[in-house]
């Protein structure tokens, strides 16, 4: 296959790419007219970019919104008790039903690769056992990471250290925690040193919800740094949320980010969740309840956004559109200025990769896999103001969705 004009970001003109064996195989500036040959596809000035990247979503809980309540405070510890109580009538079935359904939306959206936490404060791990055969029968649509994401705590939830164990055992991906939501700060600390232990023993990656509420006070993501930074595993670990640091001072941030930058750790902010579930306990004025977004990159890290839930006890709404987080997250963080507009699918897709240790399995490149997307628009500005969809999403060298555009039809007299 042969993918004619071509426009890649950050290069003049227009390219073809060639695809073969499921590689790209040539990547060229065009210097004449091409011939579109029968299994081809003409981008037509398009932009064609790698596939779009979700890092961080929660695919056991989706679609459970209002089962068996609703919550109604919006606040992030309403919505662990609402799942907790769902959690206890879950299935394998039932699971695997609802990831799979919100896949297809994902992929639909040019979404290949997914990371996704899964609950395993659960003795039976049943949204675990179901999540690792969806992982298998979901490869033609996306390349899936599991999280063993201890939603209940490790050190607070009975046996949370031998589930979390055995859920890596089980062929989980990555290890998780949540030490802000621990009954104390030393049981938040020791559950961040052992779940590093887990992951320097066992060579998994990391991804930690960390400091997700407005406590100026909850500062676990120095500990998660350091852990990083003197096992040198800092590209190996992520810190998801984060808001917390949206209410520190900046005296203390200056003293952070000197940690931050030597630990190499990559972050995942996923805004419109945060400014969901944030400011709750606010009057006026409110809090946005995001992390430091345009801070972290300006100062050399490593950030990207994610949807983080589809219509489950934390966010009501959501439609696998990842462009949609984008658009909301550049307004939130206050990143709608030139610079950052023409960078900005950095944070859906090249920086979501990094955070999730792709490599080489990952880019328009010679010799990486041909997973690519064509979009709707010449520029990341343009992606961006028309919220235009992917028109074609290939898969190892062939075609996986293919998307036709609207037609508007305007009758009587035109301006």
């Amino acid at each position: 296959m042969h993918i004619i004009n071509a426009r890649l970001r950050n290069q003049e003109g227009l390219h073809e790419l060639h695809l073969e064996n499921g590689l790209i195989s040539n990547i060229a500036r065009q210097t004449e007219a091409p011939t579109l040959g029968p299994d081809d596809l003409d981008a037509g000035g398009n932009l064609v970019v790698p596939p779009f990247v979700e890092p961080h979503i929660h695919l056991d809980a989706t679609l459970t919104a209002g089962e068996p309540r609703w919550n109604m405070s919006g606040t992030l510890f309403e919505g662990i008790e609402c799942w907790g109580e769902r959690k206890v009538t879950i299935t394998e079935e039932d699971t695997k039903t609802r990831a799979k359904k919100t896949i297809q939306t994902l992929a639909a959206h040019g979404i290949q690769h997914v990371r996704t936490h899964v609950d395993v404060t659960d003795p039976q791990l049943t949204a675990l056992k179901a999540m690792l055969e969806v992982r298998e029968e979901s490869r033609h649509l996306v390349d899936m990471q599991i999280v063993a994401f201890p939603q209940e705590g490790i050190e607070s939830y009975r046996n949370g250290r031998e589930l979390m164990e055995e859920a890596i055992r089980m062929g989980a991906d990555v290890v998780g925690g949540i030490p802000h939501f621990e009954y104390t700060r030393d049981q938040g600390v020791s559950s961040v040193k052992f779940l590093m232990d887990l992951a320097e023993r066992t060579g998994c990656l990391v991804d930690v919800h960390c400091d997700e509420t407005d406590d100026p006070h909850s500062r676990f993501l120095e500990v998660l740094a350091e852990e990083a930074r003197s096992r040198d595993m800092g590209s190996r670990v992520t810190a998801s949320h984060t808001t917390a640091m949206g209410s520190y001072d900046n005296a203390y941030c200056a003293k952070l980010f000197r940690l931050l930058g030597h630990s190499g750790i990559s972050f995942v902010s996923c805004p419109t969740e945060s400014i969901h579930l944030q400011g709750r306990f606010d009057n006026f004025p409110k809090r946005r309840g995001v992390t430091r977004v345009n801070e972290l990159l300006e100062a050399g890290m490593n950030v990207c956004f994610g949807q983080d839930s589809i219509v489950d006890p934390w966010y009501p709404l959501g439609n696998g559109n990842i462009l949609r987080v984008l658009e909301a997250g550049l307004h939130i963080c206050h990143m709608l200025g030139y610079r950052n507009l023409q960078s900005a699918l950095d944070l859906v897709t090249d920086n979501s990769a990094k955070a999730m240790a792709l490599g080489e399995r990952y880019g328009l490149e010679r010799g990486r896999p041909a997973n690519l997307l064509i979009l709707s628009a010449d520029s990341d500005y343009e992606v961006i103001r028309s919220q235009g969809l992917p028109l074609y999403s290939v898969r190892g060298g062939k075609v996986l969705m293919k998307r036709q555009m609207p037609v508007v039809e305007f009758f009587g007299e035109q301006p």
